[in-house]
């Protein structure tokens, strides 16, 4: 389990801004429309879910937020500068965890402050980060050593060690089983509550995305276009009985033309 022990950092995470961008892939010689005139905005501190059909763009628009690309027309901003490259601020998280298998746990969780030249000025922090996500006494563990579950928390390790203003996560849970699934969600919004990075999920599961984040927002099939911006108006922590997640769901649903199947 995480850490229950942690200071709650004011003011932490990144404003993000999303204003009318729209995206084209060059398929064949052929433009391949992706994302059309799409427009939000997360406060610092927030946590969104993008929530929309499969293969609709949510994970091209992560890609576009991280600066891992730049979108065909429109402006993304990060604290009100806009985003031109990748960062160490914004951390991009997949749903496979990529560790490599030669490197320990710890290691692994170190590649960032490696790559950047801070492995050992700042080592505390992958110290700090194993703590956090329950993996003090897997640090000297090899991934093929991990459960599914385990290999994730490291990669999410590897991912708090940068403390990240901005936290993308790209279906990070797809590939667990339901009960470590349940497990993870609770983990990753105590996690957010306590460090105050804002956070950015893409997901195709309606209760994960109405469970874990303040807002979700409804994509329409590809070209993505904002279909609805859904607030989420329950306390943390939630309780996956309430009535009102059941309500916001057939809502979410509905948006989604799937609630004919509810």
């Amino acid at each position: 389990m995480v850490a229950a022990a942690f200071r709650v950092v004011a003011d932490a995470g990144a404003s993000v801004e999303v204003l009318k961008v729209s995206h084209r892939f060059d398929l064949h010689g052929k433009p391949l429309p992706v994302l059309e005139d799409v427009s939000f905005r997360v406060e610092p501190g927030g946590f969104v879910a993008l929530l929309g059909p499969s293969g609709c763009g949510k994970s091209t628009l992560l890609r576009l937020v991280a600066g891992l690309e730049p979108p065909s027309r429109g402006a993304l901003s990060a604290n009100d500068a806009p985003i031109d490259g990748p960062d160490p601020s914004r951390v991009l998280m997949f749903q496979d965890p990529t560790l490599y298998p030669w490197r320990t746990v710890r290691n692994n969780a170190a590649l960032g402050l490696e790559a950047r030249g801070l492995k050992h000025s700042h080592s505390p922090r992958v110290d700090k980060a194993l703590r956090l996500v329950g993996l003090t006494n897997f640090a000297d563990a090899y991934p093929h050593q991990l459960s599914g579950g385990m290999a994730q928390r490291a990669a999410l390790a590897r991912a708090l060690v940068n403390d990240p203003e901005l936290l993308l996560l790209d279906e990070p849970l797809g590939k667990l089983d339901s009960m470590t699934r349940i497990t993870m969600q609770g983990e990753l919004v105590s996690l957010w509550e306590r460090s105050g990075f804002t956070a950015l999920l893409v997901t195709h599961d309606v209760e994960e995305a109405l469970f874990m984040a303040q807002r979700v927002i409804v994509l329409s099939d590809r070209p993505a276009r904002v279909r609805a911006d859904v607030p989420v108006d329950l306390p943390y922590p939630r309780h996956r009985g309430h009535s009102r997640l059941a309500d916001l769901r057939r809502e979410v649903l509905r948006l989604l033309g799937l609630d004919g199947t509810w």
